[in-house]
């Protein structure tokens, strides 16, 4: 796919991020429970993270990409990233509790610089497709009783 080092050392990140969420979180996960939900994991893992980068990567960033403001960056943080992760983070709100939601701005950050690395919105898909997979099946089931 991509000899790019540091879109593997993001995807490599997630599992780290996981593992410390399961010693913050304290809980064992059940991780049978896409087995008992597939629709409701695969919504959660690919069908929302693919329409959200077409959305936002694709869509707004593109866009903001061709404003004056969008260019601008420091240390290879776009305006048009931040600005679509502000978005990106402000949507989560919606289904998801404050912190986590919150949160959300970061990863967006991430995938966002690859969409600009890399000019298109394959690495983003793939970054957030792998990200949504392993954190709904270690967390999803809480979210979902």
């Amino acid at each position: 796919m991509t000899r790019d080092r540091l879109f593997w050392a993001a995807l490599l990140a997630a599992p780290l991020f996981w593992v410390v969420l399961l010693v913050v979180d304290g809980r064992s996960p059940d991780v049978a429970w896409p087995l008992r939900s597939p629709m409701q994991f695969l919504m959660a893992s690919l069908v929302y993270p693919v329409l959200e980068e077409l959305a936002f990567r694709g869509f707004l960033q593109g866009a903001l990409r061709r404003t004056r403001w969008g260019v601008l960056s420091v240390a290879g943080v776009s305006g048009a990233n931040v600005a679509t992760s502000v978005a990106f983070a402000a949507l989560h709100f919606l289904r998801h509790p404050p912190m986590w939601a919150g949160l959300t701005f970061f990863p967006s950050l991430v995938f966002g610089y690859f969409r600009e690395r890399s000019g298109g919105v394959v690495l983003p898909i793939v970054l957030h497709v792998f990200y949504n997979a392993g954190y709904f099946w270690l967390f999803g089931s809480a979210q979902n009783s």
